[in-house]
């Protein structure tokens, strides 16, 4: 049937919110983030972000929106008065489910510590705090303007202010890490009892400082090392692997990254921010806004950049390669409910996975293999 004569089923909706301003650019780093060294706009984002969110509203179709991710930049350089503002802004406009997940992301540094008190008075119920390492020498390697005492008082004061849902950040096969000195960070981390962890290896990004000069970076056997023993060891303290790089207690998965892996619709609003939508009946439409700051908030320009309306050849791998991320995939039904196609168009590159050990049988759950995650690469290929 052809795609544009199916009606598709409206799927979860999430908004992301993107603040591109840091204090520093990380020579890692290849996120939409500006260094910013004359203050913060915030009044005049806030405002911008509001009349973006405005344009959008036709795209939320009647849902409720599930979760909140607050992403840069540094969205904790901002004060917790225009955060608020920005969530009664959305909270006017769209519905939010009684359980809605709100995260900030935030910095160790003690500028924003002290203000973790103030972010869940506004409403911020998960923070997740880009700890990377809580070793000196990798934090200073890798750019990071904390330190490992930082580090851990950040957890601290956001279990103080009232937060019971933390993710930590943290990352491996640093320049020059052992796998000792990885397992010392996995150690740290699981001490402070994070709900919720991040933990993904250092790869080197096109346009980034790292990329144009590289590294010294563990060898690929110490890396295996560390990637073999650290997920034992989260294991074993209860943080369980649910995708490639995250981990959580059990019942405690980021529910907004969740919906992107699932192939939910997320709203997009700020510099740079990209969104999706799904039309019930016409298929499914990225979008992308405005990038650099300046342009965003000149009122002579629009807030949407761009958009790409996925056509039926794209839909498998755009699907894929999210719920594959998965370690336990997702319902088959969801393929035809979010993509419009049936399960039954793919079913000879389906087979094809199955047969190289990279899929488990497919026809009620869409799931990879142990070996299917370890060359998900190679496992998404047979759907382009």
């Amino acid at each position: 049937m052809p795609l544009e004569a199916c009606h598709l089923q409206l799927p979860p909706l999430s908004a992301y919110v993107h603040i591109p301003w840091c204090v520093r650019k990380c020579p890692y780093c290849d996120f939409n983030s500006h260094v910013s060294d004359s203050g913060l706009p915030e009044e005049e984002y806030v405002a911008a972000l509001v009349a973006d969110l405005q344009q959008d509203l036709p795209t939320v179709q009647g849902r409720e929106i599930r979760s909140i991710f607050f992403g840069g930049g540094t969205p904790s350089l901002f004060s917790a008065a225009s955060l608020g503002q920005i969530l009664e802004a959305m909270a006017a406009r769209l519905s939010f489910s009684t359980d809605i997940e709100i995260t900030l992301e935030a910095n160790p540094g003690t500028f924003e510590q002290a203000k973790f008190a103030d972010y869940r008075r506004a409403g911020i119920n998960r923070l997740s705090i880009g700890i990377q390492s809580f070793n000196p020498v990798h934090l200073k390697a890798l750019g990071r303007i904390h330190d490992d005492a930082e580090a851990l008082a950040a957890v601290d004061m956001a279990r103080r202010a009232g937060f019971d849902n933390l993710n930590l950040d943290l990352m491996h096969g640093l320049p020059g890490q052992s796998v000792e000195q990885a397992l010392a960070d996995i150690n740290q981390a699981v001490a402070l009892a994070p709900e919720h962890l991040s933990w993904y290896q250092l790869t080197l990004e096109p346009n980034t400082v790292f990329y144009n000069k590289p590294p010294t970076l563990p060898v690929e056997d110490v890396l295996w090392s560390i990637q073999e023993d650290g997920q034992r060891r989260l294991a074993e303290a209860g943080l369980l692997q649910y995708e490639i790089s995250a981990y959580a207690q059990a019942g405690r998965q980021a529910r907004h990254n969740l919906n992107y892996w699932q192939y939910g619709d997320f709203l997009g609003i700020g510099a740079g921010a990209h969104g999706k939508q799904t039309h019930p009946v016409g298929g499914v439409e990225r979008f992308w806004k405005t990038r650099l700051p300046r342009d965003y908030l000149d009122p002579a320009k629009a807030f949407r950049a761009g958009d790409k309306r996925l056509e039926a050849a794209d839909l498998p791998f755009d699907f894929l390669m999210n719920a594959l991320r998965l370690n336990d995939g997702v319902p088959a039904s969801y393929y035809q409910a979010r993509t419009g196609q049936s399960l039954h168009s793919i079913a000879p590159a389906l087979d094809r996975a199955m047969e190289r050990g990279l899929l488990e049988p497919w026809h009620d759950q869409l799931r990879p293999t142990e070996r299917g995650r370890l060359f998900l690469n190679d496992l998404l290929e047979m759907f382009l």
